[in-house]
């Protein structure tokens, strides 16, 4: 989908645009939380080589701000959620050798409607990079800022564990809502702390075995999401799980802050080290798109103008995040 661009002042001093970026407001609760998906996408900025940083820094506003189109996408286009998630345990059981990892041979042993059904986050990465890949062949600016922010998301998605559970927002255990909990509210309370220096992006041989390395690594970890707040929930005095807060125009009910804090601390800083791996990981894969584009000069790409058709795109796209429906299932109530 074609997209607004608004170009930034350049900011030669990596250091220094990492400081700015952390006195921004705080967005709304969707998938990481538009907050989370924005900083990941814009903190991997800084782990990438010279080579491509400049690019990258030069449309650092644009890769920060769409990093929740496919969000948004979610509202507008039928099918979109299915990009976001991968119920893997509907497959059986850790590690899951009885899905195969190939689309084709997925789709032949489950069929296509099954797969869809139950998510094909990692085999939409591995589309994604795909045309990214080809972006970057061809010097297509605006089609490298689209797939490197939609790839962005989808990889911090894959980083969530309970986008990888039928379990996902704790349903069949009497936990609804613990899935912006947990990513949502929590890094909006406490991200602003965490250590994001996680040092420069690798290439990647195997990009599609590394997609599923992390979405399994992720779910290794749902059991202690959902066991840990089954157990804070038992001690917690229940009129003091919940408070309300003003967000724009609305008061939303929301985790308490003593809540969310304890949830937290008896989690030994996951979230953390799960936002943590999404940036590494996410600068590691622009880095290997790259390279196996064959290295392409981004230096010289021009200035991107974006067509009036494609500002009324992207209009349209907002308006049905803030007025529609989620064409799929919900997550975040």
């Amino acid at each position: 989908m074609k997209i607004f661009y608004k170009s930034v002042l350049f900011i030669s001093c990596a250091f220094l645009a990492v400081l700015l970026f952390f006195g921004g407001e705080k967005e709304e609760a969707n998938a990481w939380g538009f907050w989370a998906h924005k900083r990941i996408n814009r903190l991997a900025v800084f782990t990438l080589p010279p080579e491509m940083i400049t690019f990258y820094k030069e449309h650092l506003e644009y890769i920060t701000e769409h990093a929740v189109d496919p969000d948004k996408r979610r509202y507008a286009v039928e099918g979109e959620d299915k990009n976001h998630y991968i119920d893997i345990d509907y497959y059986g059981g850790y590690p899951f050798d009885m899905l195969p990892r190939k689309w084709e041979d997925a789709i032949e042993k489950y069929s296509e409607d099954t797969i869809r059904e139950y998510g094909i986050l990692p085999w939409n990465l591995e589309w994604t990079f795909d045309k990214l890949v080809r972006a970057f062949k061809k010097g297509d600016t605006k089609r490298i800022l689209k797939y490197s922010a939609d790839f962005g998301h989808y990889i911090g998605d894959g980083h969530v564990p309970l986008h990888t559970t039928l379990n996902y927002n704790g349903q069949l255990t009497g936990q609804k809502g613990i899935h912006g909990f947990w990513e949502s509210r929590i890094p909006e309370s406490f991200g602003d702390d965490y250590d994001y220096f996680v040092g420069k992006a690798c290439y990647v041989d195997d990009v599609n075995e590394f997609f599923w390395e992390f979405i399994l690594e992720s779910h290794t970890s749902v059991d202690t999401v959902l066991r840990f707040e089954r157990l804070l929930n038992a001690d917690f005095p229940s009129d003091q799980k919940y408070s309300f807060e003003k967000r724009g125009v609305s008061t939303m009910k929301v985790y308490s802050a003593d809540y969310t804090a304890a949830y937290n601390k008896m989690m030994n800083g996951m979230v953390e080290r799960r936002m943590r791996a999404a940036v590494i990981d996410m600068g590691c894969l622009w880095y290997s798109a790259w390279m196996q584009a064959g290295q392409p000069d981004l230096n010289n790409l021009g200035i991107v103008e974006w067509s009036e058709e494609e500002i009324e795109e992207q209009k349209a796209l907002d308006a049905a995040h803030q007025g529609g429906k989620i064409k799929g299932r919900e997550h975040e109530d």
